[in-house]
Formats: C-alpha cells, structure tokens, sequence
C-alpha cells in the first residue's frame, strides 16, 4: 500500500503581516520598529508591545544572527513533513534583538551549536508565491548585502 502525499502548508500572508513576506520576496529581512519602545518588533503586529502606540513601522534589517535554540526532529512533526527529517528546528536571535523561528539548512545536526552566527537563506516556492526565511552558519559565504 502506497503511502499518501501531503502538500506542506504554507503561510498566508495578511494585511498585517504582507512587508514581511514581501520583504522576503525580494530577498531582503523586513520588520517593525517602534519609536516609542526604541525597539525592533517581531512578529508582525499593528500596535508596540508595551506601550501599545500606533507608531509601527517597517524596516530592513541585515537578516545576521546568532543561534538561540534548536532541536534535531528525527520524526515529523507531521504528515506533511514525512519526507523532511531530520527537520533542524531554531530560534535564531537577530543583531538587531528580536527572535524567529525557523529551520537550519546547509548544516549537519552534529555542527549546530548554541551561540554560532548564522545568516538568512531565501527558499522561494514560487508555485505558492511565497519566500520562507531559512537560516545556515554564517561562515558558509558571504554576509549579506
């Protein structure tokens, strides 16, 4: 018996969130500011966390930073990722303060280490019209422009 295939879900873009994932489309890490915290934001939202001002805005951010958390899942995390393990799952802490989730490539599970730079890596699903940000060791290339 054949085992069924899945289509990996894939994130929606909303009125709140589309910078982001256009920023991502060109290749490029675009998030919010708030000058009222003095702070990056992330996750996209419409109001500062903290002081709950109106004053958010977008942008660019070099992308650059530093391996906060990961785990190696050598079983999916569901049916639509059967075909994906090992999956290197991270919190990659941004130069710039906030933290993403996200996924390591271009690495073995037995170089990650807790504190290594780490640089964006764009995966386009242009079938989706989507841009998932990836992140892998810094030393791998170049830094980004």
């Amino acid at each position: 018996m054949e085992m069924p295939t899945f289509e990996r879900p894939m994130p929606v873009k909303t009125p709140t969130s589309a910078p982001f994932w256009d920023g991502l489309a060109e290749h490029r890490v675009v998030i919010q500011y708030s000058p009222s915290s003095g702070s990056y934001v992330f996750y996209p939202r419409v109001r500062a966390p903290g002081t709950l001002a109106n004053d958010l805005e977008w942008r660019e951010i070099s992308g650059m930073g530093t391996l906060y958390s990961f785990t190696v899942a050598r079983r999916p995390v569901g049916p639509h990722f059967a075909d994906a393990v090992p999956q290197l799952l991270a919190i990659v802490e941004w130069d710039e303060g906030p933290r993403v989730t996200t996924e390591l490539v271009n690495v073995e599970p037995g170089d990650i280490r807790i504190g290594m730079r780490v640089r964006p890596v764009f995966c386009d699903y242009p079938e989706h019209d989507v841009t998932m940000l990836r992140y892998e060791p810094a030393d791998r290339g170049e830094e980004p422009r």
